[in-house]
């Protein structure tokens, strides 16, 4: 397609000319800017339209018409073709952008006026880097073409290039290196033009949209985001696909696998041996440590000193362990081929095929060697009888072997400390680089010069050191040694008599080997137990050194705020107003400085900060900023309006001397100022004076008692009165005393509490709402009197008070008695509307009572967490605040679907079956900021809570969305950081000239818009608006009510227009406009397809990418919050993109998430406490000493351009980027980039509170890290990481739920192998042997502490004692295990194991809504056998079955201590995988419910449905629907679900020989014929359905007829059997344990020949089985769930489990039901 004939996009009434109104813009009116517009009154942005305009004198074609107020963009887009509002949309982008980053040099241009040119290079070098990169890979020149003599021209033209291909890429954006390629030659083509040539065949861009079946098809068979990007990084991409691309190129062939390109780069292969062909550094290390281990502790298990090692026949057999690892690299190597051999078929993939071929051909070789040398070092040792020199030099032989095999190995860790080589080879595009790499790894465009600094090696390093030396030290002293008894044992028994035929009767290593797979196993694994002990070590460390949780309460907030003013002005404040220099801060000096800057402030050393006076313009900015916060705290409700008085520093209206602090600092101050008073009277003013200011709050509170004690008395009394003077007169004798030194000479100290009890009685008198004014003057004449009389130390007559002025003049001089007369109708208080008065006067009434409800400000918890937090972090190290105006613009994405915006009425009110609604369940719940709620409404006119419902439901459903996990809480939290810049924007500007009231309300009147338009921009990315529009969704109109009522909100949508043609897609940006008032569209650009190719949410994330902003960009989920203190502390965070950590800075910010779910229940807490352990102890331990920490999702910060031009902020194939957020990280490493941790700042986080959330959450995460096991990313990052950070990497990511899984086969080795002891006879042997029992007891520890969650528990108790402090970690911890935390670790374990499990075997990942809502209703048992019958009941049940027939057959089990100390464990996984989901299910043991259960669970097997049917309504379609990942399995799948299915028959096996009917035989006659049994029940069971099928409708005397024969066959069969051979009835019960495990077996077998069995026609019967299997679990599982309902106070107790951390809140949940609910309150009395 040439630049001429792009046809325009389709249907142009829908894609209007974007300048047909010029009133409607995004951010800046670019097409007029207005002069009234905030953002006319910056330079920066006229500078920048300026330069785009400059463009315009570039050469035209005669095709190029241009307007007059054309632009560079407009150049561009009419000569490529780019859509109108593609170039609208990325000219505000370039204008905003380059404005900010004018704004921010440093120092500032001479000419503001114009862009400065080095600003401009270093934009186009950033945002072409890997451009240029991916030229130097390929040995292409590149098409940009700038020289240092050049102009800016140039490099705006590129960069705006780039830019315009960039936003109209649509889903090509997760392909970075194919934009290069479009890039590369539409710059050609530009150069050409810029040269006076042009071609018009030129521009076009590719797209292929991949069909992959919604991701069931197997991943080898289709090309996803990352095959079509790898394409384009083989020079091959240039010959086939050339330019203009050709469509008939085999690229683009997506039906004809001969022409099919196929998979480019990596096929992924579904089989757990990709972890070790991914992970092949670590297992090896692991077996060879094994095989050694064994040889050691083989030859003397009891020697303690390892002196085996001195034996020259165990040297020997150690060097065995080259051939295990010879044998490795073959496996290695043969497994690359199995699994990428489709490479090999591809032209460009020969040598791939070669070094296949050589490796295994180089593997083979190297096992044959060392086998050779091996077995010649034995046989020359036998010959010479003994180690004579002969056989010392076969020894050497193979050892100088052994030393060039290890040569690779030896310059690994060499490489490592002096990495400099490795960096030259990996990142230098030399050919004889590639050479010489070529044996080791696959050219790739990424991974390459992943080394980290010195510093940082050695961090990383010397953990793993000691984590690999704990866990080998432990390994072989209690694992394998203690194995070596019991196994010679085993081994030296030739005299075993097996109950069963044994078809290796001369050998007992079959069980040898049963009896190590579960050490084996726990072997594996345990390495993870050992990194997370020393991860809470080292996390725990690492915080305390970055000083989290010094401040942990507000008690301890009390005694740090005075430092809290100079943290805030030391921090938050730009740095060019702090106390140190922005020149000094970058050099060494400037750093020790502001090191030991912030000791001196974090500790109080000597003056860390000057006394703030009232007066001050710091004083103005604290203050401002602390009140900000409280008053933001009171729009949420989290405080009252009397907190807010206490909290607060009010404004100077009084004039006082002091800052005022808030009251609940200055709790009981003055108190304890005036008995200092009492007791130092003889020590003197200035000894007294000293005494009380050592103490801040004290002297605070006695200066500002007294200035308002003046301030009020002159206030009421009347002016121009002879008291108002006398009273002055007063002061003033007060005012000279102090001054001269003589005020306790002059006064009686004495006096004061008694003049303190009368100014109470006064204050208190004023603030009544009700006024009596006899009282008020009676108290102020008592107060004068008390004054005159008693508060002189030197009584003085009348005459001389008179003299004084303190009486009046016409005073007799003997009418002592008279002075009631004084001050008498001269009191005039204020009108109540004087609110400051009164506020004041309350204030100085807390002062002086100092009531104790002061100690407990505020009283929300929420309040006071949060308050704690913001205090602490001020005194972390966290980088100095430029002000607004430079620092880095950022953006803020959230990406929603269809999920609550804002509660509706109908929400709110509808009840469950309990009665309990979400409303009240809430007010309940919040029940002190409920109270708060109806406060601040009443403030507002609120006099009935029945207007709640009318007038103020607006203000109910925003106070209910608040609290739950909505985008309207998302937004109101994103939005504080457009004010919390509009208030830092008004400190930035604050001087001592404007800080009175009325210059500060001028301030911010200016600089209330404009700049926070151009720093921050959040967009939602509201993927089906225009749908939920069309059908009127109340969602729709909830989101424009969000845009309304936030300005600065922008909803991204993706719009569908139906054509003749077909559909047409757009991305759609919209506003609501204030002018206008209607929403209004701000850009529509047209898509080349459908949005959702891949994952919805990454895919809905990079649509709305192209409208986002800035230099960075921060990803926030819908269930997230934010706070207004934190919003503070933003352009801080941002700092952190200049700072190096190591060598490298950082290309994403990890930011703290506090989880606010955590107190609604019990299970809510359990997640809560091991998702805060993840994203603060985990998280940073990855961070720093790993340097492997990922994206692990929101809320972390990237760098927005860096991302923007290397494939965006997640992945989107499907499914194999099913856990999306991730691949950004493991993208950014491999690219790299580095990924830091920030704990000084924090975002709100909601998480899943209801145990099926929970789990369907943990299968989406399970699932989706089954598929990174797949996937690309993984292989190279255990590839190309040097062998520590791949540790680190591992056990973090795949490894993690690897582990999880293992500890699920563990439990399953173990009880197999101790089934296979019992049945076949060898326990008998052994069981008197306590070697066995012991050495199992430290493994099934093992195994029993992780199953517990010791992996989630022991970070939490670490973070919580850092956090919180050791006392109160503790206390949680025992709580939560009364709670029964375990139980659930234990289910999660399950849910874990199973979905990881199955996602590698099979596929079957899926994206998997858990829902956001409140859990309070009881979920049926149906729904959770639906859940949890595949992945816990069934496996428990087969579980508790093993157990079961154990403690029958067992000798060791004759013990009950040694049964339970080998099974408890176990029995606990059963109970807790049984249990779990009706322990946490509210009323999950009610009598009433549970019989309801009952029938709706009878129900739903039964009912068949229709084709329409669903999962919840049909038992058929839920067991389809559980069956689809095996009709997509491969033929590894299949084969490994047979496998594990045989285990079913080998039961069988050995419990035929148990029944009576074997006569003690042990032919294999026996277990054949046992199929003859199996197969007769099948007959008799297909006749009966046959029958039921046929003749039960209209003959049903028939189908009774054939029942009545079965059954009298089966009798006489029974009866015949019993008579001619030894059957007995016990055999009855014991053939149901024996062969309803086989049918299992069988059932699931025949589930994979489903296609087969429908031919034959024996699929109805498979399904009537299996419905029967299905029933037959439900009832086990319901059996213990309906003793528990029945058993009196289960139900109680339950709910005392499920709801205890509410209770502490003030939550009961009894107390819901019966308050207001008089028709269920009998029923829980009863």
């Amino acid at each position: 397609m040439t630049r001429t004939q792009r046809p325009p996009p389709s249907n142009r009434s829908r894609n209007p000319d974007p300048r047909s109104d010029e009133r409607i813009y995004n951010i800046i009116p670019l097409n007029n800017l207005h002069p009234d517009h905030p953002s006319h009154r910056f330079p920066e942005v006229h500078a920048a339209i300026a330069a785009l305009k400059a463009g315009v004198d570039l050469r035209r074609s005669p095709s190029i018409q241009l307007q007059p107020n054309d632009d560079l963009l407009d150049w561009l887009g009419i000569l490529f073709g780019f859509q109108g509002h593609n170039v609208l949309n990325q000219r505000e982008h370039l204008v905003l952008h380059l404005a900010n980053a004018q704004m921010r040099l440093q120092p500032p241009p001479d000419n503001i006026n114009t862009l400065d040119p080095a600003m401009l290079r270093r934009f186009r070098v950033k945002l072409l880097k890997n451009y240029t990169h991916w030229c130097s890979f390929l040995g292409r020149k590149s098409s940009v073409w700038v020289t240092t003599s050049s102009g800016a021209d140039r490099d705006l033209l590129y960069a705006a290039l780039y830019l315009l291909i960039w936003g109209e890429s649509a889903n090509l954006r997760f392909m970075p290196e194919c934009i290069c390629y479009i890039f590369h030659h539409m710059a050609e083509e530009l150069n050409k033009i810029l040269d006076e040539y042009i071609d018009e065949n030129t521009a076009g861009r590719p797209a292929e949209v991949s069909n992959s079946k919604n991701g069931t098809t197997p991943h080898s068979n289709w090309r996803n985001y990352d095959d079509i990007n790898e394409y384009f990084w083989s020079r091959s991409c240039f010959e086939k696909l050339k330019w203009p691309m050709e469509i008939g190129s085999n690229f683009f062939e997506t039906k004809s696998k001969e022409k099919w390109e196929g998979k480019t780069g990596f096929v992924e292969q579904r089989s757990f041996l990709n972890l070790f062909r991914s992970f092949d550094k670590l297992w090896t290390m692991l077996f060879l440590y094994l095989q050694a281990a064994i040889i050691v502790a083989w030859k003397d298990s009891n020697d303690p000193q390892l002196h085996a090692l001195n034996d020259k026949d165990v040297q020997a057999e150690l060097l065995s362990v080259f051939i295990t690892w010879s044998s490795l690299r073959f496996l290695k190597a043969l497994l690359d081929v199995v699994m990428q051999y489709k490479l090999v078929s591809r032209e460009t993939s020969f040598w791939l095929g070669v070094r296949m071929a050589l490796k295994i051909t180089v593997s083979i070789v190297w096992i044959t060697v060392f086998a050779t040398l091996y077995a010649r070092i034995w046989s020359q040792k036998k010959k010479d009888m003994g180690w004579s020199d002969n056989t010392t030099k076969e020894v050497i032989s193979f050892l100088k072997t052994a030393f060039v095999f290890i040569i690779p190995q030896v310059l690994a860790p060499v490489l490592f400390i002096f990495p400099i080589p490795t960096d030259l080879i990996e990142t230098t595009n030399w050919s004889v680089f590639y050479t010489i790499t070529w044996w080791f790894q696959t050219r790739a465009f990424v991974g390459r010069g992943l080394k980290e600094g010195w510093v940082d090696r050695m961090k990383y390093s010397m953990f793993w050191i000691m984590v690999l030396a704990t866990k080998f030290c432990f390994s072989y002293f209690f694992q394998i040694k203690p194995m070596i008894h019991p196994t010679k044992d085993l081994l030296h028994h030739s005299n075993i008599t097996y109950e069963w035929h044994q078809f290796f009767s001369k050998s007992n290593r079959f069980a040898v080997g049963l009896i190590w797979l579960p050490v084996v196993l726990i072997y594996l694994m345990d390495l993870q137990i050992w990194y997370s002990i020393y991860s809470s070590f080292v996390g725990a460390g690492v915080g305390l050194f970055s000083h989290l949780g010094e401040i942990r309460n507000m008690q301890q907030l009390k005694l740090r705020f005075q430092f809290f003013a100079g943290a805030i002005r030391y921090n938050l404040m730009p740095v060019e107003l702090s106390l140190v220099p922005i020149n000094l801060i970058k050099t060494q000096w400037g750093m020790a400085r502001d090191r030991l800057h912030r000791l001196r402030l974090r500790y109080g050393l000597g003056l860390p900060f000057k006394k703030i006076e009232s007066n001050e313009v710091e004083a103005f900015k604290f203050a401002a900023t602390w009140n900000e916060i409280i008053l933001n705290f009171r729009k949420e409700d989290i405080v009252s309006d009397e907190e807010v008085e206490l909290l607060e520093m009010p404004r100077d209206t009084w004039n006082g001397r002091v800052l005022g602090w808030p009251c609940f600092l200055l709790c009981k101050e003055l108190y304890l100022a005036i008995n200092q008073a009492k007791e130092l009277t003889d020590t003197g003013d200035e000894w007294l004076w000293h005494k009380i200011q050592k103490n801040e709050y004290r002297r605070c509170s006695v200066i500002e008692t007294y200035d308002s004690v003046k301030k009020l008395l002159l206030s009421i009394v009347e002016d121009e009165t002879q008291e108002i003077a006398i009273l002055r007169k007063l002061f003033e004798e007060i005012e000279n005393s102090i001054d001269i030194g003589m005020f306790t000479n002059t006064f009686n100290m004495s006096a004061l509490p008694m003049i303190h009890d009368k100014l109470v009685t006064l204050v208190d008198l004023i603030i009544k709402s009700k006024k009596d004014y006899e009282k008020v003057d009676n108290t102020l004449q008592e107060l004068y009197e008390l004054f005159i009389r008693d508060f002189f130390t030197k009584k003085r007559t009348i005459k001389k008070l008179i003299d004084d002025g303190l009486v009046p003049d016409s005073w007799p001089l003997s009418g002592a008695g008279s002075l009631r007369l004084f001050l008498e109708n001269v009191v005039k208080l204020p009108d109540p509307s004087d609110e400051v008065f009164y506020r004041q006067t309350r204030r100085l009434h807390m002062i002086l009572t100092s009531p104790d409800l002061l100690n407990n400000i505020p009283v929300n918890i929420e309040a006071r967490r949060r308050l704690a937090f913001f205090s602490n972090s001020l005194f972390m190290n966290i980088p100095h605040a430029p002000v607004v105006e430079k620092m880095m613009a950022f953006s803020v994405l959230t990406p929603y679907y269809n999920e609550d915006v804002v509660y509706q009425k109908e929400q709110l009110v509808t009840e469950n079956e309990d009665g309990v609604s979400i409303l009240y369940y809430l007010k309940t719940v919040y029940a002190d900021e409920w109270a708060n709620f109806l406060q601040r409404m009443r403030r507002k006119g609120l006099v009935s809570e029945d207007e709640l419902w009318t007038t103020k439901l607006r203000e109910l459903q925003l106070w209910a969305s608040y609290r739950g996990q909505t985008l309207a809480r998302t937004v109101r939290g994103m939005m504080y950081n457009s004010r919390a810049l509009q208030k830092l924007n008004l400190f930035d500007a604050a001087s001592k000239e404007n800080i009175d009231t009325d210059g500060v309300n001028a301030l911010e009147t200016c600089y209330k818009r404009g700049m926070e338009s151009i720093k921050y921009t959040y967009i939602v990315a509201c993927q089906i608006y225009g749908t939920q529009k069309a059908k009127k969704d109340p969602n729709a109109n909830e989101i424009l009510c969000l845009m309304i009522a936030n300005r600065d909100l922008r909803v991204a949508y993706v719009d569908e227009v139906s054509t003749r043609d077909g559909t047409d897609y757009y991305s759609v940006l919209v506003k609501y406009d204030w002018t206008l008032e209607r929403e209004v569209e701000i850009y529509r650009i047209q898509l080349p397809g459908p949005l959702k190719l891949g994952e919805g949410k990454p895919e809905n994330q990079n649509h709305a990418l192209i409208f986002t902003r800035g230099e960075a960009v921060q990803t926030i989920d819908m269930n997230q919050d934010n706070y207004f203190e934190e919003a503070l502390k933003m352009r801080n965070l941002l700092e952190e993109f200049k700072v190096s950590y190591g060598i490298h800075r950082p290309q994403i910010l990890g930011v703290r998430e506090h989880i606010f779910t955590g107190s609604v229940s019990s299970l809510a807490w359990f997640m809560s406490a091991q998702e805060t352990s993840f994203v603060t102890l985990g998280q940073r331990v990855l961070a720093n000493p790993l340097k492997i920490r990922f994206h692990y999702g929101h809320p972390d910060v990237f760098d927005r351009f860096w991302f923007l031009t290397r494939g965006g902020i997640s992945k989107a194939s499907k499914p194999i980027n099913l856990s999306e957020d991730i691949f950004a990280g493991f993208n950014c490493t491999l690219r790299g980039g580095n990924v830091t941790h920030h704990e000084y700042i924090q975002v709100g986080k909601g998480r899943d509170v209801g145990l099926n959330q929970v789990s369907m959450f943990e299968a989406k995460v399970a699932s989706g890290n089954g598929e990174q096991v797949l996937s690309r990313d993984v292989y190279r990052l255990g590839h190309r990481l040097d062998f520590f950070r791949m540790l680190s990497f591992f056990y973090t990511t795949v490894g993690f739920f690897f582990n999880t899984m293992m500890i699920s086969l563990a439990v399953y080795a173990f009880l197999w192998s101790r089934l296979y002891l019992a049945l076949s006879g060898v326990e008998n042997v052994v069981a008197d042997n306590a070697n066995t029992t012991n050495a199992l007891a430290t493994i099934l520890n093992q195994q029993f502490l992780v199953q517990l969650g010791l992996l989630t528990v022991l970070p939490m108790i670490f973070e919580n004692t850092l956090e919180f402090g050791f006392f109160s970690a503790i206390w949680d911890f025992i709580v939560m295990q009364l709670q029964l935390s375990s139980v659930f670790y234990t289910f999660s374990v399950g849910t874990r194991s199973h979905y990881f499990g199955r996602t590698i075997l099979h596929g079957g990942a899926k994206y998997r809504a858990t829902g956001r809502g409140f859990v309070v209703h009881h979920t049926s048992f149906a729904e959770n056998y639906r859940l949890y019958a595949r992945s816990h009941f069934i496996k428990a049940i087969e579980l508790g079955l093993i157990l079961i027939i154990y403690v029958v057959y067992s000798p060791v089990a004759k013990g009950t201590f040694a049964y339970i100390a080998l099974t408890i464990s176990s029995w606990f996984l059963v109970v807790s995988w049984i249990m779990a989901p009706f322990v946490f299910n509210p009323s999950g043991f009610d009598w009433l419910k549970t019989v309801g259960d009952f029938y709706d669970f009878i129900n739903w097997i039964h009912f068949r449905g229709s084709v329409l049917a669903t999962p919840e309504e049909s038992w058929e379609k839920w067991w389809y629907d559980e069956q689809d990942h095996l009709r997509t399995t491969g033929v590894y799948g299949k084969c490994s679900e047979i496998i594990l299915d045989l285990r079913f028959f080998f039961f069988q096996y050995g419990m035929v020989y148990k029944l009576g009917i074997a006569a003690d035989s042990k032919s294999i006659a026996v277990y054949f014929l046992s199929w003859i049994f199996m197969a007769v029940v099948l007959v008799a069971y297909m006749t009966i359905v046959y029958a039921r099928k046929k003749y039960s409708a209209r003959k049903h005397i028939y189908y009774r007829l054939i029942q009545l024969l079965v059954t009298v066959l089966g009798i006489l069969m029974i009866i015949v059997l019993m008579v001619f051979t030894q059957f007995k009835l016990l055999d009855l019960l014991t053939s149901l344990l024996v062969f309803l495990p086989t049918g299992w077996g069988v059932l699931l077998i025949a589930q994979l020949f489903r296609t087969i069995l429908e031919k034959a026609k024996l699929w109805e019967t498979v399904v009537s089985i299996a419905r029967m299997y299905d029933m037959m679990f439900g009832m086990i599982v319901l059996a213990p769930v309906a003793a528990l309902s029945w058993f009196p106070g289960s139900q109680s107790m339950q709910t005392r489990i499920l709801f205890n951390e509410a209770f502490s809140r003030g939550l009961g949940y009894a107390k819901w039901l019966l308050k207001g609910k008089p028709k269920l309150k009998q029923r829980f009395q009863d």
